[in-house]
């Protein structure tokens, strides 16, 4: 007990004990190998993730709600976790924890932008939210009550559950100096920045991690984003695309999600869902550094050890991607449940970018003007 309360702390021990009794456990239908068990009040739960094998910071944030999930429950709730194709494959985890055949998944919502275009905005956008503020809207502008009630209808409760902070807007083969070098353009790019790439004249193609290098290594793509420089030094990039290009304008601050099948989250009490909930915020919050971190190492790597050429998008296909990114946006929300997302998300991002015009951009040039000349 003494270890237990010095993991859970006093304020989840107060929840009714959540390690202490475990009730009302989901039987699953499927096979054994896929759904929960029960051994000793233990409770042996599958998640499936949209993450290469021993990817870093993606796959390192899905081992870690689990691990913490473990540690705070003292070994009650035991979690194993899935790379992309080791239960299924990548795209397929959503489905698997609908329809109960894995419990619970880690990926990126946007990936199901087919079952709701109202998907994306709990990943990212493109112009939309930087990591603070979707971490602002969706835990104190309504942003987790709309996305409850978006995947209550598929029968998933989800969280936040990583979050990779700005990301870079991806590898080209070629320079792009204008709009004319966008056009035609294959690129790996997923969600609504797809959008917006075709919506200047590219073709867009939503390709799991594990898939692009091959794609762009055999030119079946000619550009790809993924992440950052810490995720996209592990997979190789550099090897095919030697000009790497930001601002990430389609995913300044790209939210990962921990999904957990309905049926399942609601068998479990209040202590065991207040551990769930904390493993999966306190990762959310650990990512972000590491990212911020790692990505500064990494880029250092790139830059200094392969001679990636660093460049930024010309201000013309800046100011082309914001207008199509406006419309793609508002597309993606004209009635119902997708309509109330939209709305409150553009009404988040106008009040914390009003904020941010005063506070974090003023502050970053100023910084700027004020850095030792390098080199």
């Amino acid at each position: 007990m003494i270890r237990r309360r010095n993991l859970l702390g006093a304020g989840l021990l107060g929840l009714g004990g959540a390690a202490a009794s475990f009730s009302n456990p989901q039987q699953s239908g499927s096979a054994p190998s896929s759904g929960p068990s029960i051994s000793r009040n233990r409770r042996q739960l599958n998640m499936v993730t949209t993450w290469p094998k021993g990817l870093p910071g993606l796959g390192e944030a899905a081992e870690r709600v689990a691990a913490r999930i473990g540690a705070m429950s003292d070994g009650l709730i035991e979690v194993k976790v899935y790379a992309a194709g080791e239960l299924v494959p990548a795209f397929e985890s959503f489905d698997a924890v609908a329809n109960g055949s894995a419990d619970m998944y880690h990926g990126a919502e946007y990936y199901w932008t087919a079952k709701s275009p109202a998907y994306p905005f709990f990943t990212a956008v493109p112009f939309g939210m930087t990591a603070q503020e979707i971490m602002g809207w969706i835990d104190f502008g309504g942003g987790q009550e709309l996305w409850d009630e978006l995947s209550a209808d598929f029968g998933i409760k989800s969280f936040q559950g990583a979050n990779t902070g700005h990301q870079m807007g991806g590898w080209f083969r070629k320079e792009i100096r204008g709009l004319d070098d966008l056009v035609g353009l294959q690129m790996r790019i997923p969600g609504q920045g797809g959008d917006v790439l075709r919506a200047l004249g590219g073709s867009a193609k939503a390709l799991p991690g594990g898939e692009i290098y091959q794609a762009l290594q055999t030119g079946n793509i000619d550009a790809t984003e993924w992440v950052g420089p810490w995720n996209d030094y592990s997979l190789g990039f550099y090897r095919e695309a030697p000009y790497y290009y930001g601002p990430g304008f389609h995913e300044p601050g790209a939210s990962l999600a921990v999904g957990i099948n309905r049926k399942l989250w609601d068998s479990f009490n209040l202590g065991e869902q207040a551990i769930i909930k904390a493993a999966c915020e306190s990762t959310n919050h650990t990512s972000l550094g590491e990212f911020t971190y790692q990505n500064a190492v990494y880029l250092d790597i790139l830059t200094r050890e392969h001679g990636v050429k660093l460049r930024s998008f010309p201000d013309d296909v800046v100011k082309a991607m914001a207008e199509a990114a406006r419309d793609v946006r508002a597309t993606s929300g004209r009635d119902g449940i997708e309509k109330r997302i939209y709305e409150s998300f553009e009404k988040g991002l106008k009040t914390m970018a009003d904020w941010a015009a005063v506070s974090d951009g003023p502050y970053y040039a100023a910084r700027e003007l004020g850095r030792e000349p390098q080199g």
